[in-house]
Parts: C-alpha cells; structure tokens; sequence
C-alpha cells in the first residue's frame, strides 16, 4: 500500500501505509518475553490536539479518529463509514487533510492533529465555520465537521482563492447525505473571498 491512498482520485489523503503498516504490522503479531502478545500492550504517545500536547497510552490498533474521540473526548470528527469513504472523520494532520478512521494513532507521535474544535479563535468562529452558517451549508450537521476541516485545507492549498468551479472536484471526498452540496459550494467561495482579503 503507498502512503499516500486515496479513494476519490481528487484528494491526497495520507494514511498509514507502506513500510509504516508493516511495522505496525509487525508490532501487533510480535510477542514479548514472557510469550505475551504485545497487541495486549498500550503504546505511549504524544499528540499535539488543537494546540494542546497530550500524552496517550494507546492500544497500537486504535485508529486517530477513535483515538480522538475516545482517549482525548474531542467529538468533532465522525465516524460515518469508518472505511475512508464519506469523510466525515476529516482533520488536520501537520495543516494536512486526512481521513481520521484510516490511520493508526500510533503512527502519529510528535505530529499536530487539528480538528473543527480548534480552528476558531475563541469566540470568532473560523470564516469557514462563519461561512457554513450564513449560507445554510448543512441540514443533519453530521458530515459537517469534516467539511469544514476539507474545505479549510482545501482553502490554504488553493491561495490566494479557489475557482468555484474547482470546489466540487476538490471536495468529492467529503459526502453530505442531506445533499447541501450547492450550499456548502456558495459557502467555501464565500470564505475563499474573506479569507483572500485578510492576507
């Protein structure tokens, strides 16, 4: 597996592959002296979430999202379908987009992890996130999280805007089952506009 995977051929999504898969790999089949197997063992790790440094003791199987959401109590990523196909689990790896459920925590220490929770600046909303409510870019809200945490990436990659007919494309891995795709597209070009004026 590379370590770059993708399922929607748009959108680089980095996931733990390649030679970091076979040592995780290697780690959960290897045993420990006493002849226990060391998948039983937790792993200590160090993982910056939404500025805050914290220090985990994680099982090595535990993917990020339900590391975040069951070890740091961070609930803004989802688990839709929790095989990287819907992107609700969406977050920011190192200013990175990745899909959350498809990634091992352990694979990620030292790494910076952001999700919708830590991209305001108190209590001003990001201009995504201030976007997303003046157009009406939701309905359920459950996919949100993960549009947002998209389209904030998608937004610092595309400086100093994005061409609106760009935005479909560019989003195709985050999937709203309320289908507010026109909303959410008038949303990103509005905080495109914002967001270029403030640099």
């Amino acid at each position: 597996m590379p370590d770059e995977v993708s399922p929607h051929p748009s959108r680089r999504v980095v996931v733990g592959g390649g030679l970091a898969a076979v040592a995780v790999g290697s780690y959960l089949s290897a045993t420990s002296a006493e002849g226990t197997p060391v998948a039983e063992a937790m792993r200590q790790v160090s993982l910056t979430v939404n500025g805050e440094r914290r220090k985990l003791a994680v099982d090595p199987r535990s993917s990020l999202l339900d590391t975040l959401r069951d070890e740091v109590g961070v609930t803004g990523p989802k688990k839709g379908c929790n095989q990287g196909a819907c992107g609700a689990c969406t977050v920011l790896l190192d200013g990175q987009r990745v899909l959350s459920c498809l990634t091992f925590a352990v694979l990620h220490d030292g790494q910076e992890v952001t999700t919708v929770e830590g991209i305001a600046d108190g209590d001003r909303l990001h201009p995504v996130q201030q976007a997303f409510m003046d157009h009406d870019a939701f309905q359920c809200g459950f996919c949100t999280s993960g549009q947002i945490m998209s389209a904030v990436a998608l937004l610092e990659e595309e400086q100093p805007g994005i061409a609106e007919e760009r935005i479909p494309e560019a989003m195709s891995g985050n999937l709203c089952r309320c289908a507010a795709y026109c909303n959410i597209r008038d949303a990103i070009t509005s905080a495109s506009a914002t967001m270029a004026k403030g640099r």
